[in-house]
């Protein structure tokens, strides 16, 4: 299961943890990305495999690359090679979860009633959803899957939290925009809405905004990347979005 428009998009993903990061660390077939200031996030503390590689050699890349965290996380950008590095991977103790590159194939919407808005407009209710999806989470861990956002900006060209409001000026859904416009590719990402407002549209409002944006900034490949055992897959396909690819995340605590 492979599209054209994959190794674009596999260099986007990489070039945007690479760009985020506050260090890097080279390895073979990879690179581990780095963030102390979030140091419970897998997203800004993994090691990224974007080459070839030992899949034996992993468990011990990983141990050398992050043993100074609690976690251990390897993201694989090649779904050949992260089908070759599942059994050792989950032999060493790691989850092994496939995300499904979605590719924008529909018609791109007029533009929805959303808006680019700041961290600080949903901080609150982004704090309330990590609190829900992490029961067992502290506070510290949470204040940093918040503010780990604002690290984001450093990896694309063109990054922007798109936000749709209630009637009353609350943040209701928000979604990222990655967007590298001198290269015609566009992300979006983490699209959530507050639980307080869940079908009523607003999710729709923000990936709408969303994807003109990206059309407008001139950005035809337009993707996004979904759990795969989890329903949203299915909420995209239904809004013009189509598998196009696998990537496969593995995290151990």
């Amino acid at each position: 299961m492979s599209a054209p428009e994959m190794p674009r998009i596999r260099a986007f993903v990489a070039a945007f943890a690479r760009r985020q990061a506050a260090r890097t660390v080279g390895l073979p077939g990879g690179f581990a990305a780095l963030d102390d200031a979030y140091a419970y996030s897998h997203g800004n503390n993994h090691v990224v495999v974007d080459g070839a590689v030992d899949p034996g050699a992993l468990p011990a890349l990983a141990d050398e690359a992050l043993g100074h965290l609690k976690h251990r996380a390897i993201t694989v950008l090649d779904d050949a090679t992260g089908t070759a590095c599942a059994g050792t991977l989950v032999r060493a103790g790691y989850t092994d979860s496939v995300e499904l590159v979605m590719l924008h194939t529909g018609p791109v919407p007029d533009g929805g009633p959303a808006e680019e808005v700041d961290l600080d407009a949903f901080r609150e209710p982004l704090a309330r959803r990590w609190r829900g999806f992490l029961p067992e989470a502290d506070d510290e861990a949470v204040r940093q899957l918040v503010d780990r956002r604002e690290a984001r900006r450093r990896g694309a060209d063109v990054v922007r939290f798109i936000g749709a409001r209630t009637p009353e000026g609350d943040v209701a859904s928000w979604a990222d925009l990655y967007m590298d416009p001198a290269s015609g590719i566009a992300q979006i990402e983490d699209l959530v809405t507050s639980e307080a407002h869940l079908g009523n549209g607003y999710a729709d409002a923000v990936l709408s905004t969303a994807l003109r944006q990206a059309a407008d900034a001139g950005c035809a490949t337009r993707f996004l990347v979904a759990d795969a055992d989890d329903w949203p897959h299915r909420w995209y396909a239904r809004r013009g979005f189509t598998v196009i690819g696998r990537f496969h995340s593995f995290a151990r605590d």
